[in-house]
């Protein structure tokens, strides 16, 4: 509850009107509400993409490397997640753009690399908080291991499935951002603008709008979560 209406604060700050109210003057112009909206849903589609992405990535290879018969590959896949992360995602947005151009796909790229360890790692720990006993029970009872999968591990790491997603949803709002370095018109666009042309009022509103977003995301996912909680329970 209170994120959301952290996020709904934060959307109602970046409103021209208010953010205005930040500006001496001069260089100082709030963003029209129109442009800001546009921004706004570009940012959303990009990061809504990168997180798909990375949540049917991550989720699957978590899924692949929790089964005994691929748990040799745990290490290399963990190593090979844990690599992507460690590159920054201005460097991965720089490196890509000869190859990929401007705009959004160097910044899903971004999004892959970033993301793709903590929703690894987060399913991976989901899947492994489900009991021994629960497992075994279910295959006592004849379940195949698909069924235990889908009947058994998958309701039970529900919530911490979600909790996996939320943290890949942030992480996606707040990278997508950077993708105003390659073109990519989204909620970093006035934050770059605003530091060339010393605008403090486009720059709060795209910081403001971003953090909305971000907020607003995460509650309705908490809430997903705590549903799931409730069902499993």
């Amino acid at each position: 509850m209170r994120r959301g209406l952290l996020g709904l604060a934060l959307a109602a700050a970046c409103h021209p009107a208010v953010a205005g109210l930040l500006g001496g003057g001069g260089a100082n112009r709030p963003l029209s509400l129109v442009r800001l909206s546009d921004l706004a849903l570009n940012h959303l589609t990009l990061a809504a993409s990168g997180f798909a992405f990375v949540a049917c990535l991550g989720l699957g290879l978590g899924l692949v490397v929790t089964r005994s018969r691929f748990a040799a590959l745990r290490g290399g896949i963990d190593t090979l997640a844990a690599f992507a992360q460690a590159v920054p995602p201005v460097v991965v947005v720089a490196l890509a753009l000869p190859i990929l151009g401007f705009g959004g796909p160097p910044t899903l790229l971004a999004l892959a690399a970033y993301g793709i360890m903590p929703a690894l790692r987060g399913t991976v720990g989901a899947l492994e908080s489900v009991s021994p006993e629960a497992r075994e029970a279910a295959r006592a009872v004849g379940l195949t291991p698909g069924q235990v999968l889908r009947q058994v591990e998958l309701p039970l790491a529900a919530s911490g499935l979600i909790e996996t997603l939320r943290t890949a949803f942030v992480l996606a709002v707040a990278v997508t951002a950077v993708g105003a370095l390659a073109g990519a018109s989204t909620l970093g666009t006035p934050i770059v603008a605003g530091l060339q042309n010393q605008n403090v009022v486009a720059m709060f509103q795209g910081a403001a709008a971003a953090a909305a977003l971000a907020f607003l995301g995460d509650a309705l996912l908490l809430a997903t979560g705590g549903l799931a909680r409730r069902d499993a329970a």
